[in-house]
């Protein structure tokens, strides 16, 4: 059950990832200001997913 849960969080996470770049790299930013926003969307996400990995891993590890 936490493996299904952590995967289906980690693709949510990645789409919102290639979501917010794929915007960054269409340059809807208005000003620096939005493009500090959505840089620091980006690294809060891939901070988020690199914890739901890790604990799926050290959960992994568990189950052996």
């Amino acid at each position: 059950m936490l493996h299904q849960g952590l995967q289906y969080l980690i693709e949510k996470i990645n789409k919102e990832v290639i979501t917010l770049q794929e915007s960054l790299a269409d340059d809807t930013c208005r000003d620096f200001s939005d493009y500090k926003k959505v840089c620091g969307e980006v690294k809060g996400l891939l901070t988020a997913r690199m914890y739901c990995l890790d604990l799926q891993k050290r959960a992994e590890e568990d189950d052996e």
